[in-house]
């Protein structure tokens, strides 16, 4: 079973980051800039390598499209996970850049 995240956002300027709190001072991450129209490039998805395989990293993504639809803006899956999970995830290609 996974442990649902309490998921974070923050965002200074064109950069911005979704985190979770993992304990122990561990934190989940996923990085984007923003472009100039207004979508977002995922540059990076980070689990510390004890929390791996338990969904960390696709409750970020899952956030980030969630905040995609209620605020319309699209995504660039630079991050290698992300594109992998936008493919395995076909509903979300409304969302790509």
């Amino acid at each position: 079973m996974t442990t649902a995240l309490d998921i974070h956002h923050t965002a200074n300027g064109d950069h911005g980051r979704y985190w979770a709190d993992l304990g122990d001072g561990a934190q989940a991450e996923m990085t984007y800039r923003r472009r100039p129209d207004n979508s977002i490039v995922i540059t990076h998805t980070g689990v510390p390598r004890a929390f791996e395989g338990r969904g960390f990293a696709l409750q970020l993504v899952k956030r980030a499209v969630a905040d995609a639809r209620r605020a319309n803006f699209k995504i660039v899956p630079q991050c290698p996970y992300v594109a992998v999970q936008f493919r395995r995830h076909p509903d979300w290609s409304d969302l790509l850049a």
